[in-house]
């Protein structure tokens, strides 16, 4: 099954007008997952851990929004799968998400290369995030993208230490303009261990 392949196929896609009746249902459905599966960090950056699940109502969203046909299934699916997360990584949208023009400008334009300062601390111990490098997102006046992709790459010990509820699990940026940090809760910890594999 492409669950367990961690990969989204065609047939995985329901048709469009199917989608559209069980639409509500299924975004209802995944709230709670997805409440889970997001984190805030800081007063702006949050963190959303995608999973099939969440790829696959982000496809058919984009699908019966854009309305594009069989034409458009390939493109959602070079797009979305890369952000399923495979065994031993979890995989994140980083998005500042600040509603004044101004104010969004001016935390981002402080944050350059605010990618390369996430991490995860399993026992004490620092997993630094990866992130997509066929884009740039700092511009050269050192202003940050409000959107980043990033992957976490475990290793089989901190995997282990990952599901252990005595070992303290954070997750933060050491930016200098915003050195922030949050310990996950119980919840969204089981939930994330679950990508692991």
């Amino acid at each position: 099954m492409s669950r367990e392949a961690r990969v989204i196929t065609r047939s995985d896609l329901m048709p469009v007008e199917q989608y559209a009746k069980e639409r509500a249902e299924r975004r209802r459905a995944l709230l709670p997952i997805k409440k889970l599966r997001r984190i805030d960090v800081g007063p702006h950056a949050t963190f959303y851990f995608e999973n099939f699940d969440t790829m696959w109502l982000q496809e058919q969203e984009m699908l019966y929004i854009e309305k594009g046909g069989e034409a458009q299934i390939a493109d959602e699916l070079t797009a979305y799968n890369p952000l399923i997360p495979q065994r031993g990584e979890l995989v994140a949208t980083l998005m500042f998400e600040i509603d004044d023009p101004a104010r969004r400008e001016k935390v981002l334009g402080e944050l350059g290369h605010v990618e390369e300062t996430v991490y995860f601390e399993v026992g004490g111990e620092r997993a630094k995030a990866s992130f997509e490098t066929d884009v740039e997102r700092t511009t050269e006046a050192g202003k940050a993208s409000s959107v980043h992709f990033l992957r976490f790459r475990l290793t089989p010990q901190q995997i282990a230490r990952f599901r252990d509820d005595a070992v303290s699990l954070i997750l933060g940026l050491s930016h200098p303009n915003y050195a922030h940090m949050t310990a996950l809760q119980p919840a969204t910890r089981a939930e994330l261990a679950k990508d692991l594999g």
